[in-house]
């Protein structure tokens, strides 16, 4: 059980690059494998969640290769060319790569099976079997909606169209990948806009993916064409430093080449509400995706109420904010944030947990919280092996006088790769220790 120690109270500064786009980086991956021709991917973040992704597709016979100055070259295999892998295909503990590889493994000739580490054994999937059943998918959960995930194989996946009952990018994007193997069109529509990287995805590798209205059209059978692909900077990723920076007096940062998709931006709009002094600097547009430079200046930050289309916007970054909202004056509230129950570990339950272990006050609801912001003490926190848990609480640290100790952060290493080096870099008191934490 790998531990964070927090000494505080701290100041960061300095400029930085964080890890490429995480949900960016899955999908290029699979676009360029199911692609036809080469693909080429600069930024590429290589977490574990990712090289889950890539191993799968190595395993059905796609060629994958990194090169230092050239980034991830993928030759694809088409639509259709996939091969069996003869075994279940382990997603670690990758809900986002289980979900998007459903969706690609509904139309292909072959049976297959989607696994996953003990956590993700545990998250619900039979809301993204829902939609590939409607297009004529063969697949099937175990364990009363958990994993494994079962497809076998089908004549021809047909056209339908599908309304969400709950905004997800990831089962929203699983329709779309299956949809490109069915024959005719299909259509999606979403209660709430999610992020939107599928989408522009597809366009750059060729596809004549369409808005209607609410709903999104896609035309299945036409083929994708390799491209190039740079991965911006992830802004779940940013959004820790962003709020480290805020909440800390003095502290200036400046994170470099950032994406600022507005599907995505929801974090920074929460958090300019709450008063947070963040600007946007050397906007750009790469691969079809806003980029730019985020400069952050320490401010006193006010308690808000979070409103419920902001919610679908800012779904990663809940943990973090309620660390924001632990050092703002007076109240802020979340609602209509129950998908937060079945993420990495149910995260209302792990943010009401860990700040009462640190003094703050807290109300927990059936779809969010209510915190009250005050001062945070020393104390531990079991982030219940919940990555973003984990940074968002070791955040709370630079403004303790004292210690926090982070508990069970080994998966930290699965979406952020590097966070306790970049964090020490900006002048953040953190030591990680590998084992089960003594004392």
């Amino acid at each position: 059980m790998n531990s964070f120690t927090i000494n505080g109270p701290g100041v960061l500064r300095g400029s930085i690059s964080v890890p490429g786009d995480k949900s960016i980086s899955h999908r290029a991956v699979i676009l360029g494998a199911i692609a036809q021709g080469r693909t080429k991917i600069k930024g590429l973040l290589e977490s574990e969640d990712v090289l889950s992704t890539v191993n799968a597709l190595r395993n059905m016979g796609v060629k994958i290769d990194h090169h230092k100055d050239e980034g991830m070259l993928i030759e694809g295999v088409g639509l259709y060319g996939l091969k069996d892998p003869g075994q279940p295909l382990n997603m670690g503990n990758s809900g986002t790569a289980m979900r998007l590889m459903a969706g690609v493994l509904a139309g292909q000739s072959f049976p297959s099976t989607l696994v996953g580490d003990d956590s993700l054994s545990q998250r619900p999937m039979g809301r993204v079997v829902e939609p590939l059943l409607a297009l004529g998918a063969d697949i099937s959960v175990q364990n009363s909606g958990y994993p494994p995930i079962q497809i076998k194989p089908v004549n021809q996946l047909k056209g339908a169209d599908y309304v969400m009952p709950v905004a997800s990018a990831q089962v929203k994007s699983a329709f779309l990948l299956a949809a490109l193997c069915a024959d005719g069109a299909s259509r999606v529509k979403e209660p709430e806009q999610t992020r939107d990287h599928t989408e522009r995805m597809l366009r750059g590798f060729g596809h004549t993916i369409s808005k209607q209205g609410d709903w999104i059209r896609v035309v299945g059978g036409k083929e994708l064409v390799g491209a190039k692909v740079m991965v911006p900077g992830d802004l779940s990723s940013a959004a820790f430093f962003i709020v480290g920076a805020a909440i800390t007096v003095e502290s200036q940062i400046i994170l470099k080449n950032v994406g600022v998709n507005p599907t995505r931006t929801g974090v920074i709009e929460i958090l300019q509400k709450m008063g947070a002094s963040i600007d946007c600097l050397n906007q750009n547009t790469i691969c079809g995706e806003p980029t730019a430079d985020l400069m952050v200046n320490s401010t006193p930050l006010r308690g808000v109420k979070i409103e419920t289309h902001q919610v679908a916007r800012a779904i990663d970054e809940f943990p973090i904010l309620s660390i924001a909202a632990a050092c703002a004056r007076g109240i802020t509230t979340l609602q209509g944030a129950e998908e937060l129950r079945v993420k990495e570990s149910d995260r209302i339950r792990s943010i009401v947990s860990g700040l009462n272990g640190l003094g703050v006050s807290v109300e927990e609801r059936p779809d969010g919280y209510s915190v009250t912001g005050g001062e945070i003490l020393p104390g531990a926190v079991n982030c219940r092996s919940d990555h973003r848990i984990a940074m968002a609480f070791a955040i709370a640290g630079l403004v303790v006088s004292g210690s926090i100790i982070i508990k069970d952060t080994v998966n930290v290493r699965t979406s952020f790769p590097g966070f306790v080096e970049l964090a020490a870099s900006m002048g953040m008191q953190i030591k990680e220790q590998v084992g089960p934490h003594r004392g």
